[in-house]
């Protein structure tokens, strides 16, 4: 597992961390690969009851690595980033995430799978995909009209423009806003804590029950999305776009 994503588990919770500071911890596909792994290796652990996601040196994660997206198709369906988006998807675990500053492109739309997501005043979200030329993927055109609403969801997706931790609770993204790093990490331990204080089975069941249903549907979804992620990525324009910001 690369040193980018370090994980810790103890007392029923899997703890995820993306370690790419120098890069606004961006995930590239070797995290991906852990990423994936990691999930699955939790999927398997009985022990395990809860994922919390997070991220070092002041960000979550700046979302996909621009020069894989360059140079390779990111979105293939046998892929490290398509294999953590499944995973997403179907894991029963409850996913949790503490997000302290950049939350971007990605960073943003896994917070979609997440059951509870915290996050501290100074952090930012964005879905920027239509300014480099390319599409949303993880279904998030499925589950963001479902949590914004059509209208709020369309303005942020088809502008692309970054928006603030009130506006992400306004779109259902985030469930609560703390004034800080240390009371964000705060309180989602006191969350956590409390979650695992509740009878297993039964948070294990009204996890499932939130979640019924829906698997087919967003795999189908982020297959499709990837798709035209993959087709567009290739075109001059995405190119050009994804050149410019590399070059800055």
């Amino acid at each position: 597992m690369t040193d980018h994503i370090q994980t810790e588990t103890a007392g029923g919770v899997l703890r995820i961390q993306f370690n790419r500071p120098d890069k606004r911890n961006a995930i590239s596909q070797e995290m991906y690969q852990a990423l994936g792994d990691a999930l699955v290796a939790a999927e398997a652990d009985e022990s395990v009851r809860v994922v919390v996601f997070r991220g070092v040196g002041g960000a979550f994660t700046a979302g996909n690595e621009l020069a894989d997206i360059a140079a390779t198709d990111v979105l293939t369906p046998d892929g490290p980033t398509a294999r953590f988006i499944g995973t997403l998807i179907d894991t029963t675990k409850v996913l949790v995430a503490e997000v302290d500053g950049p939350a971007i492109g990605i960073g943003t739309t896994m917070l979609l799978h997440c059951d509870l997501v915290y996050a501290s005043a100074r952090s930012k979200f964005g879905l920027p995909f239509i300014n480099l030329g390319v599409v949303p993927e993880a279904a998030s055109s499925l589950l963001l009209p479902r949590s914004a609403g059509p209208r709020l969801a369309a303005k942020l997706l088809m502008f692309g423009d970054v928006f603030s931790p009130q506006e992400a609770v306004e779109a259902g993204i985030v469930t609560e806003v703390l004034p800080d790093a240390d009371a964000l990490r705060a309180r989602v331990a006191d969350r956590v804590e409390a979650l695992l204080a509740r009878p297993p089975q039964a948070l294990a069941a009204v996890r499932r029950l939130l979640h019924h249903d829906d698997a087919a549907g967003l795999h189908a979804r982020a297959k499709f999305e990837g798709e035209l992620f993959s087709t567009l990525s290739k075109t001059p324009d995405a190119q050009a776009a994804i050149g410019a910001v590399l070059r800055r």
